[in-house]
């Protein structure tokens, strides 16, 4: 199955709902058009949930794909000790138990932060390389496809490629697009996107910025300038800041992630190049430790090869539940 059809499955069964069964749709999804996901992570797992008894030497070796997975060690930790209390208390006598038990702990740990976006004004923030743009580009055709008057603002006038990339797919999806000059401040080109936005009464604006990680201090001053001109011309609603995480980075991408949250206010991360080497443990530490939930998935460059985070149907393919 190749990755649109896939998703155009996701969209079919999301709301065909006498059909609609997460597990087993989000399950096929990984094992056909995840593949590397699903062999670090899931395959493995399978042979520990058809053990007929689980002894310290499983755990360990739970312990081992978890962190292989890019889990991290603070979260893995905290699982395993989950899984030793309930090996001392009897409560873990199979493999099948193991499913049970890590299922409801990997869930809790992104429940409790679930995202939820009303507002039509999305900013899309993260380091150069990370799929921002290309992500930009999937949002809008997302909301596109919905019958929405979407408005793209290609604010990142300092990589020289950024803002013909996405005018590109503004082109390609058929929305409109505010661009500005090379080098020209990022801030003036929110401003008329924001009037735009307001005169021709779009439904949603979503906003390209720069992503020079290197230079922290001036980045996330621009950031909140850009911030201030949003609050300033459009008060009345508020802003939605997704943050673009490459999930081949594993680990580094928690430490930017803990980078970007303690400069500027992030309401969801997008994971981007899930069809790469991602292995999908990134999202239990971004979510345990940085109370930041995951929004979206990306995966390759097609326009539909995008779609939103849903924690259940997540975790069931994670864990092999069909």
């Amino acid at each position: 199955m190749r990755v649109g059809q896939a998703y155009k499955n996701i969209l079919y069964l999301k709301y065909s709902p006498h059909f609609y069964n997460p597990g087993t749709l989000m399950f096929n999804f990984i094992k056909n058009a995840l593949k590397s996901l699903y062999s670090t992570i899931t395959s493995p797992l399978q042979g520990l949930f058809s053990r007929a008894t689980i002894d310290q030497d499983t755990i360990k070796e739970l312990e081992k794909i978890l962190i292989e997975a890019d889990t991290g060690i603070t979260t893995t930790k905290h699982i395993i000790a989950t899984v030793q209390q309930a090996a001392r208390s009897g409560a873990l006598a199979n493999g099948n138990d193991l499913r049970t038990l890590l299922h409801a702990e990997l869930l809790r740990l992104l429940s409790n932060t679930p995202f939820t976006a009303t507002s039509p004004v999305y900013l899309l923030v993260g380091i150069n390389g990370s799929g921002k743009t290309t992500v930009v580009s999937k949002l809008a055709y997302l909301h596109a496809s919905q019958g929405k008057r979407v408005l793209l603002v290609a604010a990142d006038t300092f990589r020289a490629a950024a803002q013909e990339q996405l005018n590109q797919w503004a082109q390609s999806i058929n929305v409109d697009i505010v661009v500005g000059s090379p080098n020209q401040d990022p801030a003036a080109v929110v401003f008329e996107g924001c009037r735009k936005f307001l005169a021709e009464k779009y439904d949603v604006v979503i906003i390209d910025t720069a992503g020079r990680l290197q230079t922290k201090i001036n980045l996330m001053k621009e950031l909140e300038k850009i911030r201030r001109v949003i609050n300033k011309h459009l008060p009345n609603q508020p802003i939605t800041t997704l943050l673009t995480v490459d999930s081949m980075l594993g680990q580094n991408s928690f430490e930017q992630a803990k980078l970007f949250h303690e400069s500027t206010p992030l309401d969801g991360i997008v994971l981007t190049k899930m069809d790469g080497t991602g292995k999908g443990g990134i999202v239990f530490s971004i979510t345990q430790a940085l109370h930041i939930p995951i929004a979206f998935i990306s995966f390759g460059e097609q326009k539909t090869a995008f779609a939103p985070f849903q924690a259940k149907a997540y975790v069931d393919s994670i864990i092999g539940i069909q």
